[in-house]
């Protein structure tokens, strides 16, 4: 087999213009509270239909976007949020996560959790109960 160059014309995608605008739509601002961030791990997280986090926290700030589902959210002191598909949420550090819940008993929900790690070797949970 040899390479030789393709005669199919290269595809091309529209660009930003007027006709094809980029739109950047606000899903969260977070106040990080002047956090030093030495490293983010980046996971997707799968919960069972009605599947339970737990009781938990973390050391550092923690980040996502609900991908499928419906999450019941609620940090201490805050009230319970009804998070959907497409939405933004802000775990701040040392705060106890009551509820990260699959509000759904059955279908799943998938979300995207970006950890703002201090070191290298920080845990990224630690459960309460």
């Amino acid at each position: 087999m040899t390479d030789r160059p393709s005669s199919a014309p290269p595809t091309t995608s529209p660009t930003a213009s007027a006709e094809f605008p980029i739109v950047r739509r606000a899903l969260l601002a977070a106040d990080l509270g002047g956090a030093e961030v030495a490293r983010v791990e980046i996971r997707q997280i799968d919960l069972e239909p009605a599947q339970q986090t737990g009781l938990h926290r973390h050391a550092s700030p923690v980040v996502g976007y609900i991908v499928r589902g419906t999450i019941r959210f609620q940090i201490e002191g805050g009230p319970l949020q009804s998070l959907s598909e497409g939405s933004a949420f802000f775990e701040p550090p040392g705060i106890r996560i009551l509820h990260f819940d699959n509000a759904s008993d059955r279908q799943p929900a998938r979300f995207i959790a970006f950890y703002l790690l201090r070191s290298p070797d920080q845990a990224l949970i630690e459960m309460l109960a």
